[in-house]
C-alpha cells in the first residue's frame, strides 16, 4: 500500500476528490491531511471521509524535527499539494525526491510564480485576453511552479467569460484529471512495489 498526504490550505475540493477516488483501492492509501490553516474547510471534508488531519503553523512545517516524524509517524511515500499555499522546505524535497507534485490552476509557465494562485491566475488570464486555460501537474521543486511538468490538460475560453467563469471551467478539469495523475505518477514512481501485486 502506498501511503500519500495531501498539503491544503483552502476549501479542499481537490483534497476531497482525491480521497474519494483512492478510497476503495487496495495499492493506494490517502493517510493523511495536513493545513497550514486551522479554519481549512478542507479539514472538514477530511474528517468526514475519516482521514487523519493535522494542523501545522509555517514554522512547523519549515522544521525537521516537527514535519518529518509526523510524516514517519503514518509512513507517508509520496505528497500531494492541493490548494497549498506554502513553499515547501528544501529538506522536504530531499527526503522526498520527485515524490511531492502540485497542481497549479494555469497553463505553466504561463502565470506561475510568487502570488500566482487561485482568484490572481484566472484573474491574470482574464486580463491577458488568453482564449485558453488549463491546469498543470508539476513536480515540486525549490523554485516557485518550477518543477518538471508531468501533466498540462487545456480547455477554451472566451473573452464573455468572466474570471468566475474561467475558474469553474478550470475547476472542471481538475475534478477529472487530477486524480489520475496522481495514479499515473504513484505507478510509475512504485511500479516494484505495486505493479506486480
Amino acid at each position: 500500500m502506498i501511503n500519500i498526504a495531501i498539503f491544503v490550505s483552502g476549501s479542499g475540493t481537490n483534497c476531497e476528490n482525491i480521497i474519494r477516488y483512492f478510497q476503495n483501492s487496495d495499492k493506494v492509501n490517502t493517510a493523511l491531511v495536513i493545513s497550514n490553516r486551522a479554519d481549512a474547510y478542507a479539514l472538514v471534508r477530511a474528517e468526514k471521509l475519516n482521514v487523519p488531519r493535522v494542523v501545522m503553523s509555517k514554522k512547523e512545517i519549515n522544521t525537521p524535527d516537527s514535519i518529518l516524524p509526523l510524516l514517519q509517524k503514518h509512513n507517508i511515500d509520496f505528497i500531494v499539494l492541493a490548494g497549498f499555499l506554502l513553499m515547501i522546505p528544501d529538506f522536504l524535497i530531499e527526503a522526498f525526491p520527485r515524490k511531492i507534485i502540485n497542481l497549479h490552476p494555469a497553463l505553466l509557465p504561463k502565470y506561475g510564480g510568487r502570488g500566482m494562485y487561485g482568484h490572481h491566475v484566472h484573474q491574470a488570464v482574464k486580463d491577458a485576453g488568453e482564449t485558453i486555460t488549463g491546469m498543470t501537474v508539476h513536480y515540486v521543486s525549490n523554485i516557485c511552479d518550477g518543477g518538471e511538468i508531468i501533466a498540462q490538460y487545456s480547455t477554451p475560453i472566451n473573452e464573455d467569460d468572466s474570471v468566475d467563469d474561467i475558474a469553474a471551467k478550470e475547476n472542471q478539469l481538475e475534478m477529472k484529471h487530477f486524480p489520475q495523475v496522481i495514479e499515473d505518477v504513484l505507478y510509475k514512481t512504485f511500479c516494484d512495489k505495486i505493479c506486480h501485486n
